[in-house]
């Protein structure tokens, strides 16, 4: 029986979790023109240099764009990687799938709310 080599794929454990990393980044800076300095005001964070984050709004479509390719490729590398993972190797450990799922959850909830106060924002209710 031919046994997998771990060093055959040195670097797919971690795909899924830098995708992962990625999608919350670009998610976050999609939302940095409207969500982000509501949220840093409600948290008390206040100054002038949160008025000048309106300036990152004409980019919002492309940090959407590359989050929402990040995120459908974390969850899809996160899946794949559930059958292909040895058994004592990094993808292989609870914390680190469950913790890799959480950040795509919260890449997606993020990346779901700054598209949908561009959607929300331009009906006149």
């Amino acid at each position: 029986m031919i046994e997998r080599s771990p060093i055959s794929n040195p670097t797919g454990s971690r795909t899924a979790l830098s995708l992962a990393l990625g999608g919350l980044s670009a998610g976050l800076l999609a939302s940095a023109c409207c969500i982000l300095p509501l949220a840093l005001a409600v948290a008390g964070i206040s100054g002038a240099w949160i008025a000048r984050l309106t300036a990152l709004a004409p980019y919002q479509p492309y940090f959407l764009a590359v989050a929402a390719v990040s995120i459908g490729l974390g969850f899809w590398r996160h899946r794949r990687s559930e059958d292909a993972c040895l058994p004592d190797s990094l993808c292989a450990s609870p914390v680190y799938r469950r913790s890799t799922r959480w950040i795509l959850l919260a890449a997606s909830l993020i990346a779901v709310s700054a598209a949908a106060v561009n959607v929300f924002g331009r009906l006149n209710l």
